[in-house]
């Protein structure tokens, strides 16, 4: 060997490769650290910052993974790589490795959404259609698996070439979730964080399973057609009225209304009814002996007021009520309820239409009050 092969062998010892890589955007993954054909000069220096970690890949193989630190790289620091390349006694010679660095810090602010409107079964509703979106962050817990399953070789991955995967991923269990969830439909809206946490539980395998850990998953909105949600809240309103309340007070608004249209057909037949009603009323205090008011008989004392009749009638193919005369009324007035709407009440052997109903015909308007019980 001459004395210009010993100079440049000493000077190739004595200068040092540094290793690092700084990453300058904020949404890359995995990067590459390039060298000409991959060579690594012996004692060469690596640096691995916070957030980081630094995979070796020899001839298509995991070779070591280095977490945060600074490393001097020879057959101490490589004993995978030591391993596969098969050196006994050490190594001068420059070696060849790809060198990966994996950005390891959190991903935030990720974006996902239901391509298509997912299809459920209410057992109130039927079918019916629901759309979902939110954010979700993860970062890489994996740097050997990451880069083995999912980046290969790509000098330079970034959060956007797996976002689409990771996005299909979350809408097909997100599906599967709701659906095995059988929550009512309208508390999927109210319900998010508890669901989110589901969610997420439901996918971290899928994530784990390629070195990714999900971190936090958010549903921040879960929607339907308008048409559905008028209907739900038309249901939430009935399903928590008192009936009976809601019955007084149409019948004092359909009154109201009457009083203030006294020529109308409803105000007639409002003003008939209240006729009958103050017929039953005068007859049966016409029935009563002529001195209940006489001191000198303090034993005479008035017959029990006759118990309110009380009407059920069909509305949307269900019984409704029982109502009073004047409710039934009103209801008639409000136009709830029409002539050939079926009523029933004690002592009618079937249901008849208003129409039939001797004492209800005065609904109609054009009908006199039926005459005067007998004195």
């Amino acid at each position: 060997m001459g004395i210009f092969d010993t100079i440049k062998e000493k000077l190739s010892q004595e200068f040092i490769d540094i290793i690092e890589w700084l990453d300058y955007t904020d949404d890359t993954i995995c990067y590459r650290f390039e060298r000409y054909q991959n060579e690594i000069k012996n004692n060469a220096k690596l640096i691995v910052r916070e957030g980081q970690m630094a995979v070796f890949i020899n001839e298509g193989q995991l070779a070591d993974v280095f977490n945060p630190g600074t490393y001097t790289l020879n057959t101490q620091n490589l004993p995978i790589l030591s391993t596969l390349k098969g050196w006994k006694y050490g190594f001068n010679s420059p070696f060849k490795a790809e060198v990966y660095f994996v950005n390891t810090h959190l991903f935030t602010d990720e974006k996902w959404g239901t391509k298509n409107p997912i299809i459920l079964n209410d057992d109130r509703f039927g079918l019916v259609e629901i759309r979902a979106f939110g954010t979700y962050a993860f970062k890489i817990n994996d740097a050997g698996k990451f880069i083995i399953d999912i980046v290969g070789t790509d000098n330079n991955f970034t959060n956007f070439e797996i976002n689409e995967h990771l996005k299909s991923l979350i809408a097909t269990r997100f599906t599967d979730t709701v659906g095995e969830a059988k929550l009512p439909i309208e508390l999927y809206a109210a319900n998010t964080t508890e669901l989110s946490e589901t969610c997420k539980e439901v996918m971290q395998p899928d994530f784990t399973s390629v070195g990714i850990s999900l971190e936090k998953f958010f549903i921040e909105n879960v929607s339907m057609p308008e048409d559905l949600k008028k209907e739900i809240f038309e249901y939430s309103r009935i399903d928590k009225l008192d009936l009976d309340k809601l019955t007084k007070f149409k019948t004092a608004k359909a009154i109201e209304a009457a009083a203030n249209n006294e020529g109308g057909t409803a105000g007639a037949g409002m003003g008939m009814g209240m006729g009958y009603v103050l017929a039953q009323q005068m007859g049966t205090a016409m029935q009563q002996p002529a001195n209940y008011n006489n001191t000198a008989s303090p034993k005479v004392t008035p017959p029990p007021i006759p118990a309110a009749v009380q009407y059920y009638y069909a509305l949307n193919g269900a019984q409704a009520g029982p109502v009073s005369f004047e409710q039934l009324q009103a209801l008639f007035a409000g136009r709830t309820v029409n002539k050939d709407t079926l009523v029933w009440k004690q002592g009618m052997s079937n249901w008849s239409p208003i129409k039939e109903v001797e004492e209800l015909k005065v609904f109609l308007g054009g009908n006199t009050p039926p005459p005067l019980p007998p004195q």
